[in-house]
């Protein structure tokens, strides 16, 4: 456990905005981690669990508490049936997670290669990409229950698009492990998006060569600045700013034009957020200054460098006032911000 006082919290987010930190804890494994929740709760102290940065927008001011950052390692499998539970430390990096399973021709996650974060945050929000989530694949994540003091196994996460059990109650739990069901095979999961089977030159449902798979998926998510990138500003962001929109099949009628859009299993429609933030004025390369939407994706705010928290703030929400005035759409921002809500 490292631990720290008046830590600059910027570099460590994707976006790069943020203040200083009173206190930055490393826990490098569990019994650290609970140890440090434990004792700012029994203090009554603010407490932020921060992972990879790549999902929050922390604020201009810093963070006046403790912030916990979860470097909890390691992998273990175990055989089941076909199946292989592999269970991972809240700390690994997920693209190095996405990778290993690949190579060692384990299908399930690889059309999520090349999103940041760590595999704590991937329950959390349900992480997903070109047709897969991580819904189809974990089978129970262990964490700590700050509110009954405990650490527990749970196996119902409540998942839904961008949502799970954790984001009800936000900062009850701390995710220490998570296990996914992954399958021993050469080829992928069935290709359940377009664009990814255009890419790979197969029909929608068709399997292919996972490490084709997952050398698609990073060439498509490269073109749109969503792998990080040192040396391109357009990375500098926490990836899709906005979650689509699931309206009734009334509320899509009622619209002044139609976007694309996808049934969901609930009768509702997702339709695509980065269309209508175009379709509202916001093209790609919008807004001068430190902060705006990326040269290459319309659905990024990136922070171009010398930005600030408050900047972003005001981008953002011109676009989903944007949104909001020529289209009745509410946008819900997929980050999570630390103090106020945009």
């Amino acid at each position: 456990m490292l631990d720290r006082a008046d830590v600059p919290l910027a570099p460590l987010t994707t976006l790069r905005l943020g203040g200083r930190a009173k206190r930055l804890v490393t826990a490098y494994d569990e019994q650290s981690v609970v140890a440090v929740a434990r004792e700012a709760d029994g203090a009554g102290e603010p407490l932020l669990v921060l992972g990879g940065g790549s999902n929050v927008v922390l604020p201009d001011e810093g963070f006046d508490g403790t912030v916990l950052r979860i470097a909890v390692h390691g992998l273990a499998a175990t055989q089941d049936g076909d199946r292989v539970l592999l269970t991972a430390g809240a700390g690994e990096e997920w693209e190095s997670f996405v990778a290993l399973c690949v190579a060692d021709r384990l299908a399930g996650v690889e059309a999520l290669s090349g999103i940041p974060g760590l595999v704590g945050g991937s329950p959390v929000q349900n992480i997903g990409a070109y047709g897969q989530d991580v819904a189809q694949t974990i089978t129970a994540v262990r964490a700590y229950d700050r509110r009954e003091k405990a650490v527990v196994a749970l196996t119902d996460c409540g998942f839904s698009y961008r949502h799970s059990v954790f984001k009800d109650e936000p900062g009850r739990w701390v995710v220490l492990a998570v296990t996914f069901a992954l399958t021993s095979s050469e080829l992928s999961e069935p290709v359940g998006y377009a664009e990814l089977a255009r890419r790979l030159g197969v029909e929608v449902g068709e399997r292919a060569p996972l490490g084709e798979v997952r050398e698609a998926v990073l060439a498509l998510r490269r073109g749109k600045g969503m792998v990080l990138d040192a040396s391109d500003p357009d990375t500098r962001s926490a990836g899709s700013f906005f979650t689509n929109p699931l309206l009734t099949t009334e509320q899509l009628a009622a619209l002044p034009e139609q976007p694309p859009s996808w049934p969901e299993a609930d009768g509702r429609v997702k339709v695509s957020a980065a269309w209508l933030i175009e379709r509202s004025g916001f093209g790609k390369g919008a807004f001068d200054g430190p902060v705006g939407i990326s040269s290459k994706h319309t659905l990024a705010l990136v922070n171009r460098g010398g930005g600030t928290t408050a900047d972003l703030r005001r981008v953002a929400s011109a676009v989903r006032d944007g949104v909001r005035g020529r289209f009745g759409v509410e946008l819900v921002p997929e980050p999570v911000f630390v103090g106020e809500p945009l």
